[in-house]
Order: C-alpha cells, then sequence, then structure tokens
C-alpha cells in the first residue's frame, strides 16, 4: 500500500511540474525595457513585430498577477493559421520578472498606466488592442485620458468603474493569507479561495493556474510578487464607499468596448454592467459561463467572442 501511495505522489508531483513547464513553454521574445523612473520592466512579445498587417493585441493583468496569466491565449491568437495576432503581455512594476519598487507608494494606478506607455514606446506600437484583466481594465481606464490615441479596442476582464466591496475584501484576504508550502498545497489553496466561484475548471486549469501565480524557487511555489502591494490592501476603509472611475469610463467609450463578466462574479456587479452600457450604447458583454473573478480567456466559448472581437476592429 505504501508503495501505491508513494507511486501516486510521485505522479501528482510530474503533473504538477508539467503544468509549471507548460507555463514556461517557448513560443514568444522575453523582452526589457526602462520605466521613466529608471526600473527594468519585462513584457512577453509573441508573434514579434512582423506581424503587422493587424493592430497589437497588449494584455495587462490583475492585481498582483504576470504575463503569464495571458500565455494560453497569447499562444492561440499569435499562432491562428488564418489570422495570427501580436500579443505582447506586461509585467508591472513589483510583479513576475519586473523590478520591485523600493518606493512602494508607486504602486498605483497612474503610474503603472505610465508604465504601459512605456512599453508601447520601446515596442514601436502606436495603437493597439487593449485586454485588462481587473487592476489591468482599470489602468485602461485612466491610459483613455492620458493617451486615448493608443487604445484602438478594449476588452475589460471583469472590472468595470464601479468595484463590489466584498469581491475585493475577499482578494485582500487570500492575498494575505499564509503561503502554500508545496505545489500540491498551492494548487488546493487556488481551489479553495475560487471553486465555488469556477465550476468550469477542470483538473489542468488549476494546476496552470497556480503555474502562473507562483515562481518555483527550489521546487517550492513563492508568490510572484512584491508582498507590499497584497499589503496595500489592509489599509483600506471598508466603512467608506469605493472610490468609482465612471469619468474616466467616459472616455474609453470611443472605441469599441467588450466587457467579459464572470457568471460568478464578485467584483463586479450586473448593475454596473448595465450602467456601462447606458452610458456607452455600442458596448458588447460576454458573460463567462462556470467563471468567477477573473475569467479564463482562453477557455471555450469565451476564446471565440474574443477571437472575433479582436478580429472586427480595424
Amino acid at each position: 500500500m505504501a508503495d501505491v501511495v508513494g507511486l501516486a505522489k510521485l505522479i501528482l508531483q510530474q503533473q504538477e511540474r508539467r503544468a509549471v513547464d507548460r507555463a514556461a513553454n517557448d513560443g514568444f521574445r522575453a523582452i526589457t525595457f526602462q520605466s521613466d523612473d529608471g526600473l527594468t520592466l519585462y513584457a512577453r512579445d509573441y508573434g514579434g513585430p512582423e506581424i503587422a498587417d493587424r493592430l497589437p493585441v497588449i494584455c495587462l493583468p490583475g492585481l498582483t498577477r504576470n504575463a503569464r496569466d495571458f500565455h494560453s491565449l497569447a499562444l492561440l491568437l499569435s499562432t491562428d493559421p488564418v489570422t495570427p495576432w501580436r500579443v505582447i503581455a506586461i509585467d508591472y512594476r513589483g510583479r513576475g520578472q519586473s523590478d520591485r519598487d523600493a518606493n512602494k507608494a508607486n504602486y498605483n494606478l497612474g503610474i503603472e498606466a505610465r508604465d504601459v506607455v512605456s512599453a508601447c514606446q520601446y515596442l514601436d506600437i502606436e495603437r493597439g488592442i487593449f485586454i485588462g484583466t481587473s487592476r489591468g481594465g482599470l489602468i485602461l481606464h485612466l491610459l483613455a485620458q492620458m493617451r486615448p490615441d493608443l487604445i484602438a479596442a478594449v476588452i475589460l476582464n471583469d472590472i468595470g468603474p464601479d468595484i463590489e466591496a466584498n469581491g475585493l475584501k475577499r482578494i485582500r484576504d487570500y492575498l494575505n493569507a499564509a503561503p502554500p508550502r508545496s505545489w500540491s498545497e498551492a494548487v488546493a489553496f487556488l481551489k479553495a479561495c475560487h471553486g465555488r466561484y469556477f465550476p468550469a475548471l477542470q483538473e489542468d486549469d488549476w494546476r496552470e493556474m497556480a503555474a502562473a501565480i507562483y515562481r518555483d524557487i527550489d521546487g517550492k511555489p513563492v508568490a510572484d510578487f512584491d508582498p507590499a502591494i497584497a499589503t496595500q490592501l489592509l489599509a483600506i476603509d471598508f466603512a467608506q464607499p469605493l472610490p468609482d472611475l465612471w469619468q474616466y469610463f467616459d472616455d474609453l467609450t470611443a472605441v469599441p468596448v467588450l466587457v467579459v463578466k464572470g457568471e460568478h462574479s464578485d467584483l463586479i456587479a450586473d448593475k454596473t454592467v448595465e450602467a456601462m452600457r447606458d452610458r456607452c450604447p455600442s458596448l458588447s458583454v460576454l458573460e463567462a459561463q462556470g467563471q468567477g473573478h477573473a475569467p479564463l480567456l482562453h477557455l471555450e466559448p469565451v476564446l471565440q467572442r474574443v477571437r472575433r472581437f479582436v478580429s472586427e476592429v480595424t
């Protein structure tokens, strides 16, 4: 019996390692560029500048997430047999392979929006289709006011100008929880935190999510972001209304907008989506069935809708 248990553990460990390896597959060019205050920042360039006959897709991840979140989506789009796209996925400062910032106050939307501008300047991108997941979507609200010329179209992945306090509290709590001690614990932790919101996910999806969130150091998962980013959430006074970004959202309505909303999301409410549609009648909405905050965009049928949306942008 002990041999059977040992073999089962070995198989599980091999599966976990394969998930980590898949998240690190080739298919992109790793690039570094400088922020305007001197940090070295990181991005992935899928497809490369040789795909010049259509607009690039620029992917902006969530609060503590990184470019690996978009790996599967970026591979699918950049290797599309009919209409391949160049896809850029960015690590903000303090996340992934970008420098940590000694001044923790610089982890804010305005400075991170400037970093996105720096990435576009470095890559000679004058205009693109932007996908913003959670925090990335908030950054796009500010970018629409700072540099509207950069934005040809926007996909807001489970985010809008109003954030639900209960969803943000949940994010605060799991980001500040004790870290997992092994890859199996990391997968179990993610399923415990998010499982009831994501009934559509399969076991491989959870392992790939863990590989995107955590960095492998000596065989153990380590959260791949500056802990100060999570600590900031502890200072939020939830007795007060959360600030909104409606004045910035109005600047986004000049371009095509697709909102992907998780069926079980607790961060963006249906009433917020309806208010967005009232202010932007051309806005399109897709509900990601069986997913919560934030939907995985490479899963069907979401992928087909994303592909169609970017295809229609000129």
